[in-house]
């Protein structure tokens, strides 16, 4: 790898990490290419990717990063997944690390706080952006069709209930 080289990684790496919701390390040793691609295949399908790059590189990609406390998880062989989307990076590493154990999440990074890899996992545990749109959603929803559907009840309930006033005014 030349010089030129060197720095467009050192640039894309970069990217990455200002750009990224949540950026996950971890070590793959031992891993297979088949079960790496597995992991790009299960990252890709949640909206994130996989990058496996030079350590000295990211360290370098990372001066000057909000996230640059994670250099120190930066050692041996290790493997970066990232997703814009906060959640859905960890939850993918997390679950890939239960079914495999030869890839270990080390931390990672969510915005300026780095993660141990405890934080990895509670982040892994909370809703994506798309569950919480839709609990907010179901949630805005509920009085509407409360409301629908007490305007479309059945004419004899209307009814009854008129019926039943009459009669406590009669009474």
């Amino acid at each position: 790898m030349d010089r030129a080289q060197k720095e467009k990684v050192v640039e894309e790496l970069g990217q990455i990490f200002a750009s990224s919701g949540v950026v996950v390390v971890a070590h793959y040793e031992g891993m297979t290419v088949a079960q790496m691609q597995d992991l790009r295949a299960q990252m890709r399908a949640a909206g994130g990717s996989v990058r496996v790059a030079k350590n000295k590189l990211a360290k370098i990609a990372l001066e000057g990063q909000p996230c640059a406390s994670i250099a120190d998880y930066l050692t041996g062989m290790t493997v970066l997944s990232y997703s814009e989307d906060p959640v859905a990076a960890a939850k993918v590493a997390d679950a890939y690390a239960k079914g495999n154990d030869k890839f270990k999440i080390l931390g990672g990074a969510m915005g300026n706080s780095a993660l141990d890899p405890a934080g990895v996992k509670a982040v892994a545990s909370m809703p994506s952006r798309e569950e919480l749109i839709a609990q907010i959603v179901s949630c805005i929803g509920a009085p509407a069709s409360n409301i629908a559907g007490a305007i479309g009840a059945p004419a004899s309930n209307i009814a009854g209930i008129l019926k039943t006033l009459e009669e406590r005014e009669a009474a």
